[in-house]
């Protein structure tokens, strides 16, 4: 199985806060339910949950509840028997839930569950055991369920378009994903990801400037990580520039761009090992263009105590402040 721990980012609180459920859960057969927008990662974190549940080597089946016909929906996730209707094969198919017993069935987009399926699939989580269509023999099932949704599925119950008990079943565990706009710490460490990953695939070597990484950490990405990691490719592919600049954005992106120069961070290297040199390059800049720490400030969007303690931080304090006494010399001159 692919170690897909390699494709989760999580430098923001709200992402560690889910890999440590993850494990709290690791050993439980609870039903679990991922919610967040599209694009967020979702199916990401159900391959996490099976890759580190007890579980892992037993049987993991998707099914895309907004993929297939409802009228095909049934004998699809319960199997059928031989004849049950028409255009059914000779000696019947298993369903879903048979391929995935003793292992992990995960239900991907269950809000377009009809209400009809709803109650049959809280049948089968309550009982235990499904029927072929068209049989009459009981089979038992022994089968964790993770769901998924970008769709808010409490307001759907009280709609009365979504059941309320099968809510309850599948919603013991709810993961929910925040999206990218609320993970800013995420951003940087996630484009430095797909930069490796693309790189590799086209043999590039790419690198990333703050101006760029600036740019970036400031979207409100409504695409989410997909969006993201469509945009590195694109200008992986396209741009014969060794480094992704500002410039590369499309205009939609490029607003709120505050500063001017442009420093490189080249090579793969350990994510926080990056983020430290852009982090002192981009204080370093803003410095010399503007001076003081209040100026700073206002310039990247944060407290002045927060510069203070970066430009410690980094040893940069010393020169900040012979700069900040000679601007107050100036003035009182």
């Amino acid at each position: 199985m692919e170690d897909i721990s390699k494709n989760i980012i999580a430098e923001s609180p709200q992402m560690k806060k889910i890999l440590q459920t993850i494990e709290y859960i690791r050993d439980a057969d609870s039903s679990v339910m991922i919610t967040g927008e599209s694009g967020t990662g979702k199916e990401v974190i159900f391959k996490y949950i099976c890759q580190t549940s007890h579980r892992k080597n037993q049987p993991i089946v998707k099914i895309n509840c907004g993929a297939i016909p409802e009228n095909l929906f049934e004998s699809e996730l319960f199997g059928y028997e031989d004849g049950a209707f028409t255009g059914a094969r000779k000696k019947g198919k298993a369903g879903l839930f048979e391929m995935a017993n003793h292992g992990t069935l995960f239900l991907d987009e269950i809000s377009e569950m009809s209400l009809e399926m709803q109650v049959k699939l809280l049948r089968v989580i309550q009982k235990k055991e499904i029927f072929h269509v068209g049989g009459s023999q009981n089979i038992p099932v022994d089968v964790r369920i993770i769901s998924a949704t970008n769709q808010n599925l409490e307001e759907m119950v009280e709609q009365g378009k979504f059941r309320r008990d099968l809510f309850y079943r599948l919603n013991v565990i709810q993961l929910a994903i925040p999206p990218l706009r609320e993970r800013q710490e995420d951003i940087i460490p996630l484009c430095y990801h797909f930069l490796d990953k693309f790189n590799k695939k086209y043999n590039k070597n790419k690198g990333l400037t703050v101006k760029a990484a600036q740019t970036l950490a400031h979207l409100d990405w409504p695409g989410n990580i997909r969006e993201l990691e469509n945009l590195v490719e694109n200008i992986v592919v396209l741009e014969h520039d060794p480094v992704m600049r500002a410039k590369h954005l499309q205009d939609r992106y490029c607003k709120g761009v505050m500063l001017s120069g442009e420093v490189t961070v080249k090579g793969i290297i350990p994510y926080k090992e990056a983020l430290s040199q852009m982090e002192m390059q981009l204080l370093e800049n803003t410095r010399n263009q503007f001076g003081s720490t209040r100026k700073m400030a206002e310039a990247l969007g944060v407290n002045q105590s927060t510069i203070s303690r970066k430009l410690h931080q980094y040893h940069l304090d010393d020169a900040n402040e012979h700069q900040e006494e000679k601007a107050v010399n100036i003035r009182k001159n």
